[in-house]
């Protein structure tokens, strides 16, 4: 019996102070502390995620019209270290989104700031998991 609402991804170090990430599927992306390699960080990929989420929702949302000419995502935050430790703040999500001239391009338009709230509000996991902030337990793995 496999459960359907659990996602995963394993970790293995690649060289120092560089990982890479595997997904179920197999797929595979590299991270690090962003030094010399071209690597994402931790905290970029964090962005990547939110941003990638709620993109993939405002595109599903908008494309059922017509499909965009411009289609550009950026997230941003800022780095702080404070009482609280490490964390991001001013967290930021901007879309650049332009479709064709025409009846379908402006009922697109007519959606993209809906769509943008359905996805912040209640589509998008990863932002939505930030937002409404959930505990992550750490546990070492016991070896023999």
């Amino acid at each position: 019996m496999t459960d359907e609402t659990l996602r995963s991804v394993e970790l293995t170090r690649i060289g120092p102070a560089r990982f890479k990430a595997t997904n179920a599927r197999g797929g595979e992306t590299f991270f690090g502390t962003g030094g010399e390699d071209p690597d994402f960080t931790p905290v970029e990929l964090l962005l990547a995620a939110i941003a990638g989420c709620s993109a993939l929702d405002v595109e599903a949302i908008t494309h059922k019209r017509v499909s965009s000419t411009t289609f550009g995502v950026r997230a941003e935050g800022r780095k702080v270290r404070d009482e609280d430790g490490n964390h991001l703040t001013g967290l930021r999500v901007s879309f650049d989104v332009a479709f064709p001239d025409g009846p379908e391009g402006d009922a697109a338009r007519a959606r993209v700031q809906a769509a943008i709230e359905m996805s912040r509000d209640r589509l998008c996991t990863v932002s939505r998991t930030v937002q409404l902030g959930e505990p992550v337990v750490y546990e070492p793995v016991s070896r023999p």
